[in-house]
């Protein structure tokens, strides 16, 4: 039985320190690949001795907590800031360069982790700015034939917005899902996969356990999100790549089917999806 973590942070901490008994702990559990997305410049420059690990394959993006990063003037919900037009497409190409840059340079299988997300409160990047920045990133991913791994909170229906303009062109997945099957059905229609964790493993999280009973077994992939979501009965800090075990048992009991057939399903939609080794 083979299973892959399609979402983990191994760059950061607890994980880094101990990347290598990270990975024998996975690989005991049935867990032999890992998709490992970056979010900022600094995490994509830590991607380097990760991605030359045959158990991995990286992503790199940039994230909407942080959509004004190193990319000229910020403009947050606060008000502050003020950007011009000139700016705006100055940053936009500047970040295009970046990201193409790293993928010409590299083996990165996804564009992410980005996303939206109105739930970060008055501090944080204004929704415009995130959008703007997720438009590039997702032409960026038509242009290279990448998938997206996608982050959303409170903002689905722009994110959806954003998604249905490719008309089709666009694949990925929507990461660390925890809603009801809608609005996800309107993902998949939209081309993308549904990214199932530790939410599933919780009882109380019935919204996300009637969309992962409901939703088509073809178009689920298994995540962690490692060390940032935690399962039933495990703390965040402590969530590995084994853990994904936990996830596809979780999702054999939802869907009453075999774990081998969990397994087997969830891993062909990951390997297909980011082009992982078979």
């Amino acid at each position: 039985m083979r299973l892959v973590d399609t979402h983990c942070h191994l760059f950061m901490e607890p994980l880094l320190s101990d990347v290598a008994g990270v990975l024998a702990r996975a690989a005991a559990r049935g867990v032999d690949r890992a998709v490992v997305p970056a979010y900022d410049p600094p995490s994509w420059l830590a991607l380097g001795e990760l991605a030359q690990r045959p158990e991995i394959s990286v992503a790199v993006g940039l994230h909407p907590w942080v959509a004004d990063a190193q990319w000229g003037a910020a403009a947050r919900n606060d008000g502050t800031g003020i950007e011009s037009a000139m700016d705006s497409a100055a940053r936009c190409s500047a970040l295009k360069h970046a990201l193409g840059g790293l993928f010409h340079a590299g083996r990165a299988c996804a564009v992410g982790e980005i996303g939206l997300d109105t739930k970060i409160g008055d501090e944080g990047p204004a929704l415009d700015l995130q959008i703007e920045i997720l438009r590039v990133q997702l032409e960026l991913a038509v242009d290279l034939d990448r998938p997206v791994i996608l982050h959303c909170r409170g903002a689905f229906a722009e994110l959806l917005e954003q998604v249905q303009r490719f008309d089709g062109r666009l694949r990925g997945v929507l990461h660390a899902y925890s809603r009801g099957p809608d609005p996800a059905n309107s993902f998949l229609a939209a081309g993308l996969h549904i990214g199932f964790g530790g939410a599933i493993t919780r009882d109380r999280a019935r919204r996300a356990l009637r969309a992962a009973t409901d939703l088509p077994l073809d178009k689920i992939v298994l995540e962690t999100d490692a060390p940032s979501i935690g399962l039933d009965g495990v703390e965040p800090v402590d969530t590995e790549p084994q853990h994904v075990r936990d996830v596809a048992e979780a999702l054999a009991v939802l869907r009453g089917e075999p774990l081998e057939t969990i397994a087997e399903v969830t891993t062909g939609n990951a390997c297909e999806l980011f082009r992982l080794p078979s």
